[in-house]
């Protein structure tokens, strides 16, 4: 169990994908960058190649997304957060109800 300061600690906000493609040499693995508001970027490596074969399909989707995480590196690539996904046996994108800005807040 962690306690509610804990869970305020988690930087998570809405991102909109930029651009996604698959990592050259990885089945698994896509670079995608995302608009995560404020004129800000962030590169994030998700392991979502198999589930979403075409990457660029997911090019103006929004996500939450976790950006306070330590940056970690992934095939030689920085990933510098996470995306929050359902586990049914492979990753589920979520996504919000309806637009809404990118870097939005999630609570």
């Amino acid at each position: 169990m962690i306690t509610i300061e804990d869970f305020k600690k988690c930087d998570i906000r809405i991102g909109r994908v930029i651009s996604a493609e698959k990592v050259e040499g990885s089945e698994k693995l896509i670079k995608f960058i995302f608009d995560v508001g404020a004129g800000e970027q962030r590169q994030i490596i998700g392991g979502l190649g198999i589930s979403y074969p075409n990457p660029e399909t997911l090019v103006g989707r929004q996500m939450p997304l976790i950006l306070n995480l330590e940056p970690r590196k992934l095939m030689g690539l920085e990933s510098q957060g996470m995306m929050l996904c359902a586990d049914d046996d492979e990753p589920i994108l979520l996504h919000p109800a309806y637009e809404v800005p990118a870097g939005s807040v999630v609570k």
